[in-house]
């Protein structure tokens, strides 16, 4: 049977900090905490008319025949962890959940769900904080005028193979949140840009919002190729998300990272805030003092 292809919408939910769960409450506390918080999700899953199609560690994909079912999933979802699986957490421990969904054609096939709508909602979950619901105007504009009135538009992001970037919004669940995001609105225009120069070599690039991703790797066709053999052909990226910057790692060994007088921090598959200056060295730790490295520093 060929792979089917439908419009749906595609939810990305996982635990925020929970690696500093597991570092506070210890491997086992902190696996039941998990379990008990993706059984919650499950549940509210389906209650709303969703499929889970799988969970990965601390993170679980669904679908959703209807963006208005993702959206009040995605809310579900906050409210009952508030409830119920955070009782008795610390407060500097308590589980929250970060939310990304976008409502577009899929194919589906053994199980799984493929396509553009797959990697748009996978990159909505990445722009989220705890507590918060991302997605994407396309998303919001085919949501009922009840759900929509509570959306406040939020950045623009760049999509893997696309080539404008697509308006995220964020779908606003706690009425307290709309005094915040009102006071919030009003001090973000008065922030002054944020900038990032990145220098290597003979190159200097300066990231800023129409600059706000730059690829770093092996591979000539990166943004920054970088002239180090353990490095992969695309090893790192960098990306402007809300006035913060991030180097995301996405190689084989990994990215090293010197931020002013800090210890050196070690990434694989993860990512972390770029703060202040500092360098960056791709597959290579500074105590094997590497040649090839890569320099930062934030400019306002």
């Amino acid at each position: 049977m060929s792979p089917k292809t439908t419009n749906l919408a595609i939810l990305f939910a996982d635990v925020s900090g929970s690696t500093r769960l597991f570092e506070t409450l210890g491997d086992a506390t902190a696996r039941v905490k998990v379990s008990e918080c993706l059984d919650t999700l499950t549940d509210v899953t389906n209650n709303h008319k969703g499929t889970v199609i799988k969970t990965i560690g601390d993170e679980i994909m669904c679908t959703f025949p209807t963006s208005d079912d993702a959206a009040n999933a995605a809310t579900e979802m906050h409210e009952e962890l508030l409830e119920d699986v955070t009782e008795g957490v610390s407060d500097t421990t308590q589980l929250a959940i970060r939310v990304g969904f976008h409502f577009g054609p899929a194919i589906m096939e053994g199980g799984d769900v493929f396509g553009d709508a797959v990697n748009v909602a996978a990159r909505m979950a990445a722009q989220a904080k705890g507590g918060q619901i991302i997605t994407t105007q396309s998303t919001v504009d085919l949501l009922a005028p009840m759900i929509r009135a509570s959306t406040r538009f939020v950045d623009r992001a760049p999509i893997k193979g696309k080539k404008e970037e697509i308006e995220i919004y964020e779908i606003i669940w706690q009425e307290e949140d709309v005094t915040r995001m009102a006071t919030g609105l009003m001090s973000e225009e008065m922030k002054p840009e944020v900038k990032l120069r990145v220098r290597y070599a003979d190159k200097d690039i300066l990231m800023d919002k129409q600059h706000s991703s730059l690829v770093m790797g092996r591979s000539n066709t990166c943004d920054l190729p970088i002239n180090e053999k353990l490095a992969s052909r695309q090893h790192v990226r960098i990306e402007l998300r809300r006035d913060k910057f991030f180097i995301i790692d996405q190689s084989t060994n990994g990215t090293h990272v010197l931020i002013g007088n800090s210890d050196e921090e070690f990434l694989r598959r993860e990512e972390m805030p770029l703060q202040g200056k500092g360098q960056i060295s791709l597959g290579k730790s500074f105590s094997e003092n590497p040649t090839e490295i890569v320099s930062f520093a934030h400019e306002i």
